[in-house]
């Protein structure tokens, strides 16, 4: 799809009664790679929570090109905690056992993406990476309470009962959770980023803004051409990410001149882009030592 069609006026759909549908209908527009569907599924989302939903979807993509149709959920991690050390789901046989904290879009989903430990006893932890079948024998989701930030997109906690699956090839950890973080946080920005471009069509507001968050979308198209682990990608998402934050300003004073259902909207999910800011902070922290930047804040010594 190009930027001509991707960057005009578009036709929201309705708020959906089904997910799944809603993310159908997403897919049949015909995208030709990752972002493209990060910035339709923006445009063309009527809340910032389904925005975050195409976001994530197309970054789950990114790290799985061969992803079925349908909802999918990188499930990792386990009461809070990520390292491969603190995971318990094990893998034996092609099956699973365990249990994960969180499954993006809960029972909407129809595939999984599970990391499990497989090392023999007394290894050091090693991770696979499986795909589960959300309808397969011996897998549970368990619907959750509605968060404060995105509320209409659910979460469930995943349990597993030697669960059928098929692994991935590869480490579980370096190929896959690890690239998932900078894929999700690229991605979920592009697709905010759209949503705000479509209210800002609709309103219309300063060019200046406009183009400021363009220029954001056409950066992010770079980035996602760059492997996930370089710390030039980390640097470039980071600026982006500083680009976005230098909107605020005029991005409340827009919002607050128009209608009132945008300004709520924004400010109720906009926290979703903080989510991941430590960790962002961490790695931004160990580019700008490659690149020798100066830290925040400091100055160099003459």
């Amino acid at each position: 799809m190009p930027w001509q069609e991707l960057l005009g006026p578009l036709q929201r759909l309705p708020q959906p009664t089904a997910l799944d549908g809603w993310f159908a209908e997403l897919q049949s527009r015909g995208t030709d790679g990752t972002v493209e569907l990060a910035i339709l599924g923006g445009r063309l989302a009527a809340t910032p929570g389904l925005a975050f939903l195409a976001g994530y979807q197309a970054a789950l993509r990114r790290l799985w090109p061969a992803a079925p149709g349908g909802l999918g959920a990188l499930c990792a991690t386990e009461n809070r905690k990520l390292r491969p050390a603190d995971m318990q789901t094990r893998l034996d046989e092609l099956t699973l056992t365990g249990n994960k904290d969180f499954v993006i879009a809960g029972s909407a989903a129809a595939w999984l993406l599970v990391p499990a430990r497989d090392e023999a006893p007394g290894d050091r932890p090693r991770l696979s990476l499986c795909v589960v079948g959300c309808d397969e024998r011996g897998v549970l989701i368990e619907e959750g309470p509605r968060l404060p930030l995105v509320p209409d997109i659910p979460h469930g906690r995943l349990r597993l009962e030697r669960a059928p699956c098929q692994r991935l090839a590869g480490d579980g950890w370096d190929d896959y959770v690890k690239p998932f973080r900078t894929f999700e946080d690229l991605h979920v920005l592009v697709a905010l980023v759209s949503w705000l471009h479509g209210i800002g069509l609709e309103c219309g507001w300063p060019q200046r803004l406009q183009l400021l968050l363009l220029g954001i979308l056409a950066g992010a198209a770079e980035v996602s051409r760059m492997p996930p682990m370089e710390p030039s990608t980390h640097l470039l998402l980071a600026s982006l990410n500083a680009q976005f934050e230098a909107t605020a300003t005029e991005l409340d004073a827009a919002l607050m001149s128009g209608p009132e259902q945008w300004r709520r909207l924004w400010q109720r999910d906009r926290n979703i882009l903080q989510l991941a800011s430590s960790a962002q902070a961490k790695r931004l922290a160990q580019a700008a030592a490659v690149f020798a930047l100066t830290p925040e804040g400091g100055a160099r010594s003459a």
